[in-house]
């Protein structure tokens, strides 16, 4: 269970362009959540997630997660704890190294110390027996360099090196923005696997109303730095699709 309380965050404090870009925000993570986040540009959902990644410092507030106090954690310590895929298929990945070169360096990333991390056949069958659950024919391709590959396969590859060892949560912001519809719905199927089958922990910022309306047990709304929405399944089952645009 992650906690969140009274997270705010100023930027540019006391000059004329200052911006509160989180107010207040108050919010308990279930293990095995999968929670949807919508809201206008600049209303604070990156700024969350940064926060939560430790990329960036809150003012104030506190963020508990298995009990523990993070918040002054740095953002290395934390990496074990949340994982992120990116808007850009590129950001994350190393074009100029194969598959199998990428998910090594996810796992060092990740200290995964119980794995034997390198060229030999234990490992590459580990990663290969991964990929094969995208069902894209990658399996057989480790060796090809990550810069190869479609947008939509890169972005796979990206969420199963997120997740390869054991993260409490995974945050994908707008994973899909760059991807054409038929790869942006082949994203989102494999995250719903992971959170039903895994229990894997998922915060998926959209700007799409169908996809938050069809995907994840939770819907947040953000506007202006505060959570104005916090809807569950079934709750958000009775909104029609104008009625969360609307609320936008």
């Amino acid at each position: 269970m992650i906690e969140i309380s009274h997270i705010s965050k100023t930027f540019n404090k006391g000059k004329d362009d200052e911006v509160r870009a989180l107010k207040d925000i108050s919010l308990a993570i279930q293990e095995g959540d999968f929670i949807m986040i919508i809201g206008a540009n600049g209303s604070g959902k990156s700024t969350f997630f940064n926060i939560l990644q430790g990329s960036e410092r809150s003012d104030s507030g506190q963020i508990m997660a298995g009990g523990k106090d993070i918040t002054k954690w740095p953002e290395h310590k934390r990496s074990k704890l949340f994982s992120r895929v990116f808007q850009n298929p590129a950001q994350g990945t190393a074009p100029d190294l194969s598959i199998l070169e990428n998910f090594r360096l996810a796992a060092l990333r990740s200290g995964q110390r119980h794995l034997r991390i390198g060229n030999n056949r234990a490992f590459r069958d580990i990663v290969k027996s991964s990929v094969e659950t995208l069902e894209m024919g990658l399996e057989n391709k480790l060796d090809r360099s990550m810069g190869s590959l479609s947008g939509g396969q890169r972005q796979a590859l990206t969420l199963l090196m997120g997740v390869m060892d054991k993260t409490s949560l995974l945050l994908m912001d707008e994973p899909t923005a760059a991807l054409d519809p038929r790869s942006a719905e082949k994203i989102l199927q494999i995250a719903n696997k992971l959170n039903k089958e895994k229990g894997l922990g998922i915060i998926l910022i959209t700007h799409s109303m169908k996809d938050a309306h069809q995907y994840g047990n939770r819907l947040i709304q953000f506007r202006e730095g505060q959570i104005i929405r916090d809807l569950k399944k079934e709750e958000k089952e009775k909104l029609d699709l104008m009625e969360l645009y609307n609320g936008m």
